[in-house]
């Protein structure tokens, strides 16, 4: 009975009006900017309410908040509404000879140091495919696939990924990167605790490599000098160009970024410099077509990549 009466009785409207109240706090302001009557408005939040058989807001003095009811239909109202915008975009493209649309979010080591050229290998084989790419930390990419609002993400692994799917992307090496008049540019490799003794540039606080040179400190019993925190690999290039202190970053930005700025990049010496990238996904089985087979091109990549590097080789020995 509950579910003949929601299918009844939640439209796009009504969930565009919940929406509504909610961010605009007042039922007034919300029907004003849903263009309707305050009446009409009141009388769909009531049946609403009636519908799902409990109460979503609580009226009082400030305007009208969620109930615990109201925060899980508003869990669920967001996604429905989201839905509908990408339904939209996709048939927008299939207008326009698109032949699919994948939602994709990566953390910025990913994007900065392998995406680029994984992607355009992908859309030379399948031309009218379109992507979506969106940068979040690590734990944004976990939320953002369990959530649906990303079909794959890929982001470290260590995140904790809750109850998604996961499978091994590329794996990578962070550096310190220093100016070359710094006291260790000369060496072949040193351990994170030798740096802790003058400042650090580091990136923001929900980047995986803030949290883990924050742990190599505490592991060393020193405290890590931050003398700024910047959004970005390139910021970080920047801020240790400008004498503001060391920056860790994966070696391929080192090389893309920090080289042709003059910086020195010295390998990490421990284990946790070691990192792997991985891919998540609610469910591979339940991937649309055109993003399995994204799916299957980024998880292939690295050891077709690693084939094809040991073939020469292999001839050489014939």
């Amino acid at each position: 009975m509950v579910l003949k009466n929601l299918l009844r009785r939640l439209d796009l409207t009504t969930l565009q009006l919940f929406l509504a109240v909610y961010e605009e706090g007042t039922l007034t302001r919300a029907a004003e900017r849903e263009a309707i009557a305050v009446s009409a408005a009141s009388k769909r939040l009531l049946e609403l309410e009636q519908a799902v058989g409990a109460t979503l807001f609580q009226r009082n003095a400030r305007g009208m908040t969620l109930t615990p009811a109201g925060e899980t239909l508003l869990h669920h109202a967001r996604r429905v509404l989201r839905d509908i915008e990408n339904i939209g975009i996709e048939l927008a493209g299939h207008a326009s000879g698109v032949r699919g649309y994948v939602r994709m979010m990566a953390n910025l080591s990913a994007i900065v140091e392998f995406l680029p050229e994984d992607l355009r290998a992908f859309q030379l084989q399948h031309e009218r495919v379109k992507l979506d790419l969106e940068e979040r930390p690590s734990g944004g990419v976990v939320e953002a696939v369990d959530d649906s609002l990303a079909d794959l993400g890929i982001c470290s692994g260590d995140a904790d990924t809750h109850e998604l799917q996961v499978t091994h992307y590329r794996r990578d090496s962070l550096m310190v990167v220093m100016r070359d008049d710094h006291q260790l540019a000369a060496r072949q490799s040193v351990a994170f605790a030798e740096t802790l003794d003058g400042d650090h540039v580091g990136l923001h606080a929900a980047s995986s490599i803030n949290a883990r040179t924050h742990m190599a400190a505490r592991q060393a019993g020193k405290p890590l000098r931050l003398r700024i925190h910047v959004p970005g690999f390139d910021a970080v290039c920047r801020m240790v160009q400008a004498g503001m202190g060391v920056g860790v970053l994966p070696r391929k930005v080192y090389e893309l970024m920090g080289e042709p700025l003059g910086l020195v990049g010295v390998p990490l010496e421990d284990d946790w410099s070691e990192r792997s990238l991985v891919l998540v996904v609610r469910d591979v089985d339940a991937l649309s077509p055109v993003s399995r087979l994204l799916f299957d091109h980024l998880r292939s990549i690295e050891a077709t990549e690693a084939s094809a590097d040991q073939a020469p080789s292999t001839a050489a020995r014939r």
